[in-house]
C-alpha cells in the first residue's frame, strides 16, 4: 500500500483536480445498504424473507427484482422508499476507506477535490457528514437521471460542468463501468486509481 500511495503522492501538482467516487471507493457502503433493504423488505412484505448478504456484490433495485419478481409496483416504490428512509439506523455499518480518506483529507488543502457519484444526494451528504467529510470537497456532484433514461457518464459531466481537463484529472474508483466511462471522458488510465 505504501508504495500505491508514494505512486499516487508522485502523480499530483498543484493543478491536479481529484475526483472521488463514493460508494465502495471513499466509504465502504455495502453491508448498510444491504441492511436496510433486509429491513425495508421485511417491513412491507410483512415476511421474515431471510435473504443471505454477499460481500461480492452490491444488493440494489436489480437485485431486488430478481429475488422477489412477484412484487407489484406499490410493494417495490414502498420498499425503496423505506429502504431510503431507514438507512441512517445502518450508517455505523459504513467504513471509511482510510488510506483514500487520507489523500482526500491531505490534497483537500492544497487542490480541488471533488465528489463524483451515483448516489443520490441526500444519502451521499448523509454518510459523508457522518464521517466528518463534507469539508473536504470543493465540489460535490450527485446522481443525475436523464430524462430519457439514458446512462448519464458522471465522469464527462463533471469534467464539462466544471470546465476541467481531462488530463488533469485524477480519479479514485472503484466498478470497472464507471472506470470504462472515466476513460471514456478522455481521463488517462495512469490517472484512473482503482480501489
Amino acid at each position: 500500500m505504501e508504495n500505491k500511495l508514494q505512486e499516487i503522492n508522485s502523480k499530483i501538482n498543484k493543478d491536479t483536480v481529484l475526483l472521488f467516487d463514493l460508494d465502495g471507493t471513499l466509504v465502504d457502503t455495502d453491508f448498510a445498504n444491504f441492511l436496510s433493504y433486509k429491513n425495508a423488505i421485511q417491513n412491507v412484505t410483512k415476511t421474515k424473507n431471510e435473504i443471505q448478504y454477499n460481500p461480492t456484490e452490491r444488493f440494489n433495485r436489480s437485485k431486488l427484482i430478481a429475488l422477489m419478481p412477484n412484487l407489484t409496483d406499490t410493494e417495490f416504490g414502498n420498499i425503496i422508499k423505506q429502504k431510503e428512509e431507514n438507512y441512517k439506523e445502518y450508517l455505523s455499518q459504513t467504513k471509511v476507506n482510510t488510506e483514500i480518506a487520507e489523500i482526500l483529507i491531505k490534497y483537500s488543502k492544497t487542490n480541488t477535490t471533488v465528489l463524483v457519484t451515483n448516489c443520490r444526494e441526500d444519502r451521499a451528504l448523509t454518510i459523508l457528514n457522518y464521517h466528518n467529510l463534507t469539508d473536504k470537497f470543493n465540489f460535490l456532484l450527485f446522481k443525475q437521471i436523464a430524462t430519457n433514461k439514458t446512462h448519464i457518464n458522471k465522469y464527462q459531466k463533471a469534467i464539462s460542468s466544471l470546465s476541467l481537463t481531462a488530463q488533469t484529472v485524477i480519479v479514485f474508483e472503484n466498478e470497472k463501468e464507471e472506470i470504462d466511462d472515466a476513460l471514456l471522458a478522455g481521463i488517462p488510465i495512469d490517472n484512473i486509481i482503482k480501489f
